[in-house]
């Protein structure tokens, strides 16, 4: 089975802007319809309530044709057309929707940030992780999801295995970002962000790129669009990960990135498993 993973920050401007980043945007969506991915999870569809309009879901499937929608946006009291997740789901799949609560604090329960997806195998769970924001104001709020979040995980480990993708957030060793020493206190890499991941790993899961790749270096996930250099001189972040239960991590046999070409932001990644 083959999965990919991409926080395209804002659905509905990739389908619908003429913006030179909305063209790179659609150039990146031409490539994972030539992937031809089992399931595809988005993060960060920023959505209104309602959800995708049927013109959005039109232009939707010209890359995805075959495929159906499951999605979560935003609600009141979190701010409108705000986070997201979002899976493009092949239609031949079996699956139920799950849409949890995890008792996070502030609004992140309705910032649409979980989604999960029960197939016959395994769990499959999406996440776009809160951002501890400028000034690392939302960190306390951070350190609280991610400890609820690992819970979660855990929890539906018990049932059957799990494979949990997205936009985590956090780089979690000094090798997944280009420059460490001068990041430490910042939003993604602070001690608290690296410990909650690792507590989320110790909970019995591995991620998936170290697994087949071990301690390889400058292979990031993400570059940020204020620099316009970042890309080109590859400062990046490693921040979107595939995690899996330990008992089928040997299971995975692909996980890597997805060329996403001139495009700064995320670049997709995929992960393939052999069940």
């Amino acid at each position: 089975m083959k999965l990919i993973s991409w926080n395209i920050d804002s659905l509905n401007a990739a389908l619908t802007s003429s913006s030179d980043r909305a063209l790179l945007s659609r150039a990146v969506l031409e490539t994972l319809k030539g992937e031809d991915a089992d399931v595809i999870a988005i993060q960060e569809t920023k959505l209104p309530e309602a959800g995708p309009s049927a013109k959005l879901l039109d232009e939707l499937n010209k890359y995805f044709e075959g495929y159906r929608v499951e999605w979560v946006s935003s609600v009141p009291p979190a701010r409108k057309g705000y986070a997201g997740t979002m899976f493009i789901i092949r239609d031949s799949i079996k699956s139920d929707k799950i849409v949890p609560r995890i008792g996070a604090p502030d609004t992140m329960d309705d910032e649409g940030r979980l989604l999960v997806l029960e197939l016959e195998d395994f769990y499959f769970v999406n996440v776009y992780t809160p951002n501890a924001g400028d000034g690392l104001k939302r960190l306390p709020e951070r350190q609280v999801w991610d400890e609820l979040y690992a819970s979660y995980l855990k929890e539906l480990d018990t049932k059957k295995p799990v494979v949990a993708c997205g936009d985590f957030n956090v780089a979690h060793k000094e090798i997944d970002l280009a420059n460490p020493k001068t990041n430490h206190m910042s939003a993604g890499f602070t001690d608290e962000e690296r410990a909650g991941f690792t507590n989320i790993l110790d909970k019995g899961f591995v991620d998936t790129f170290r697994h087949i790749h071990g301690d390889v270096k400058d292979v990031y996930s993400w570059w940020g669009q204020r620099i316009k250099t970042s890309k080109i001189n590859n400062t990046g972040w490693r921040i979107d990960y595939f995690l899996v239960s330990d008992r089928i991590k040997d299971k995975v046999v692909k996980s890597e990135m997805i060329d996403s070409g001139d495009r700064q932001d995320h670049t997709p990644i995929v992960m393939e498993i052999d069940f």
